[in-house]
């Protein structure tokens, strides 16, 4: 694993497959909200968008078609 970054509370690291992981003061290793919380703040990666709705005007002709 590479070190990316290293700040006073924490230490990211970025592992061969690309995934980070992030180590906290203390040696204990960090799992979800609180390693996305961290990992979105350094900006190494982004939230996903939600998926659009279907749009009002399909659901209209296919109810029109029936």
């Amino acid at each position: 694993m590479n070190e990316v970054k290293k700040t006073a509370e924490y230490r990211i690291y970025q592992k061969k497959s690309g995934r980070y992981a992030v180590q906290a003061k203390g040696k204990q290793w960090l799992h979800g909200e609180d390693k996305e919380k961290i990992l979105l703040d350094e900006q190494l990666i982004t939230r996903p968008r939600p998926k659009a709705p279907p749009a009002p005007e399909a659901a209209e002709e296919t109810a029109a078609a029936e």
